[in-house]
């Protein structure tokens, strides 16, 4: 391991112990927003691109996100929009993006949610987008309403597509302060309220030139699906790998009556450890697009695994991990939001059997 990775592993770490550990247990009971350790995350220099090969970056990602899961999933989940949001400018051609905001993204400035959810089943087949496009002078003006963002603040701005006519629809970045763009606050989840999730109604926001990411959103999603999905992967690892440290713990509790259970560690950290492997192998890619179907089947695999650890820890913790602040529930509860994220687990089975996307 280079010295370069020992010291970016030490800061991360770091982070983690002081601005993270200490506000998990309010992120998940009291819907507190982890935006310094976000922030800070930036600060740090573990979000930065300038100078790297895209391998090395994507990897470095990969390995944040997996390792901030297994403290809060939630956390890592917004560090997963905002990489998402970073993917999105790092891909697109517009040179305001790339040389104004982009650097920002980066180091700490600001924060960017991603806003394709609605999107991405769109291409699938699964549901119509919500948002509208008219071409106007200097840009367009959207309409239409975005169940749910996530990653949003004031000053936080975040990826749309919309659709001009049947045959051409736009990709557009956003800051949430746009006029006409409202946000309503989402706090009724099972878990992952954290997460600054917002309902956005779009009544004629004018979207300028200068913030539209792809003309042809149609063909720029195919550039930019890869690391969407690839950086959520990693959630589950996080989550899994966390469960399994927590069951290890209680192994010899009761008189060791938790050995009579069906599943054991050595079992799922011999099934975690393979998908780990090819998480890594795809993550170093020039392209994982070309791999398309192979990370959809991993992103899948690992949505099943981190639901059997978190099911299997219960068991294991028994009444202690029944209790709704206890460490089992709650990763019990961010996995079955894992589940439900897009692409979900039904989206991602009909992906993979009729392969489209």
């Amino acid at each position: 391991m280079a010295i370069k990775e020992l010291k970016e592993i030490k800061v991360l770490e770091d982070l983690i112990a002081n601005l993270l550990k200490p506000y998990v247990r309010k992120i998940d009971c009291e819907a507190y927003y982890p935006r310094d350790f976000l922030m800070e995350l930036g600060k740090s220099g573990l979000l930065r691109s300038q100078g790297l090969d895209e391998k090395e970056f994507r990897f470095r990602e990969v390995r944040v996100v997996e390792e901030i899961a297994k403290v809060c999933m939630t956390t890592a989940f917004n560090l997963w929009c905002h990489l998402a949001s970073l993917t999105y400018l790092r891909k697109s051609g517009n040179p305001f993006l790339k040389n104004e905001l982009l650097p920002s993204l980066e180091n700490g400035k600001l924060l960017g949610g991603t806003g394709l959810s609605n999107p991405m089943k769109y291409y699938a087949g699964i549901e119509s987008l919500h948002l509208k496009a008219k071409r106007t002078a200097g840009g367009y003006i959207v309409s239409g309403q975005l169940p749910s963002v996530s990653n949003l603040g004031h000053d936080h701005w975040f990826g749309i597509i919309a659709s001009v006519n049947e045959q051409e629809r736009i990709m557009a970045y956003v800051p949430c302060h746009a006029k006409g763009l409202k946000l309503k606050e989402k706090l009724e989840y099972l878990g992952v309220n954290g997460s600054a999730t917002y309902a956005c109604s779009f009544h004629d926001v004018f979207i300028p030139d200068d913030w539209i990411i792809a003309q042809q959103a149609d063909e720029f999603v195919k550039k930019i699906r890869p690391a969407f999905v690839l950086y959520q992967i990693p959630l589950g690892l996080g989550v899994i790998e966390a469960s399994i440290q927590s069951i290890e713990k209680v192994c010899n509790k009761q008189g060791g009556c938790n050995h009579f259970l069906d599943i054991q560690p050595d079992e799922l950290l011999s099934n975690v450890n393979p998908l780990k492997e090819k998480v890594y192998h795809l993550s170093e890619f020039s392209d994982p697009g070309k791999h398309w179907k192979e990370l959809l089947q991993v992103r899948l695999d690992v949505v099943y695994l981190t639901l059997k650890a978190v099911q299997t820890g219960m068991l294991h913790h028994g009444g202690a991990g029944y209790l709704q602040k206890s460490d089992p529930s709650r990763r019990l509860r961010e996995s079955y939001f894992l589940a439900n994220l897009t692409p979900t687990v039904k989206h991602l089975e009909k992906m993979i059997q009729s392969f489209v996307f």
